[in-house]
């Protein structure tokens, strides 16, 4: 018995050995996806807007001294400011700025361009735009769109002034 002990106890070592010599290979734990957040919610889409800017240019200007509204005037208040409130669900405001070129004192030119801009409102408002979301606003000669040198001829500086003497009409609202 003294034998079989000895031969039991040797080939568990020759076992032991051999595991210790050649290990089995252990297989990586199982690789997992990582962990996907819940993906956020899409942003709220902004409400559209009806929101523009309108401002006279070259013929739609006001004639020198004058406030009353040029054909061309009329033609594009029809088109953009009409058309564009038309686009609106809601009109929340209308401002309209007069602005008047610098000959002339700043009193006169501030009192012009309070008249220019309600020359455009009693226009919009007869065309159906409500009164009391319209406003004006009467910047006098503090705004020019153009600067030009002094010259001589009178006609040729009224003529260059020619953009300041304009309106520019302001819509607020959302589209429909």
């Amino acid at each position: 018995m003294n034998k079989l002990a000895v031969v039991l106890g040797s080939a568990a070592i020759v076992l032991l050995a051999s595991c210790a010599a050649t290990p089995e290979p252990v297989a990586p734990p199982p690789v997992q996806a990582p962990r996907q957040a819940a993906p956020a919610p899409a942003p709220a889409a902004a409400p559209r807007r009806c929101d523009a800017a309108v401002t006279f240019q070259n013929e739609e200007t006001f004639p020198f001294a004058k406030d009353e509204l040029t054909s061309a005037a009329k033609g594009r208040l029809d088109r953009d400011v009409l058309g564009r409130l038309a686009a609106c669900a809601s009109v929340e405001a209308v401002v309209i700025e007069g602005h008047a070129d610098r000959l002339g004192s700043q009193p006169y030119n501030q009192k012009l361009s309070e008249r220019r801009a309600e020359s455009v409102k009693a226009y919009l408002v007869g065309k159906g735009v409500e009164a009391n979301k319209t406003e004006t606003i009467g910047m006098g000669k503090t705004v020019p769109a153009k600067f030009c040198p002094d010259i001589k001829d009178r006609k040729e500086l009224i003529a260059c002034l020619a953009p300041n003497r304009r309106a520019v009409i302001s819509i607020k609202g959302p589209a429909r």
